[in-house]
């Protein structure tokens, strides 16, 4: 038997993820959006395909909000793309996931590598809710002039500053403050800028 989590809660699960609250991923207008998402996405990987330029208004439409002279290679991976900014001229190399359960803002004049991975949603550490497919999210802020190296992972909540590079393959677990290298698993400052 599961227990009722939301028994004194009236709101629906989309107005709990949206809210950053835990939620069950079992809501209709849920499943409607994140379907949304994977169609657009792989319209605008066809499209880019035949003319990368023309494959904009595509991007433009998945996305919250898409920079000027921003460049995203696809594939893109994302849960709703709604929730997503991408700043002024920042490039985006091939196989972005950026699972965009809370907002994901990508500044402006950004360097994003290959395979790199922005994730939003946490679980609990109990078995039973986690068990019971409770999630909830975190919001994630990559500043202007930041450089994400290939591979690399930045985990829910985290806020990378200004002009900061992140080496390939680090994992982010906390905030990397402005004008910092940062590398390895768990990502740790090397040197300032």
């Amino acid at each position: 038997m599961t227990t009722d989590y939301f028994a004194q809660d009236p709101r629906t699960n989309l107005e709990r993820m949206l809210a950053g609250d835990l939620y069950i991923a079992d809501d209709p207008e849920i499943a409607r959006r994140q379907q949304r998402a994977v169609r657009l996405a792989a319209r605008y990987q066809a499209a880019y395909a035949e003319d990368a330029e023309a494959a904009q208004p595509v991007l433009a439409e998945l996305l919250g909000s898409l920079g000027a002279e921003a460049h995203v290679r696809p594939p893109l991976y994302v849960d709703y793309g709604s929730n997503i900014t991408i700043g002024a001229r920042t490039f985006v190399n091939y196989n972005l996931t950026a699972l965009d359960v809370a907002a994901i803002v990508i500044g402006e004049d950004c360097q994003i590598g290959p395979n790199v991975q922005l994730l939003t949603p946490t679980h609990p550490l109990e078995p039973g809710p986690r068990r019971d497919k409770l999630e909830a999210a975190k919001p994630i802020t990559i500043g202007n002039n930041v450089w994400l190296g290939g591979g690399a992972i930045v985990l829910p909540g985290v806020t990378i500053g200004d002009n900061s590079v992140i080496g390939a393959g680090a994992v982010v677990t906390k905030d990397v403050p402005a004008d910092t290298v940062a590398v390895g698993n768990p990502a740790r400052p090397v040197r300032t800028l």
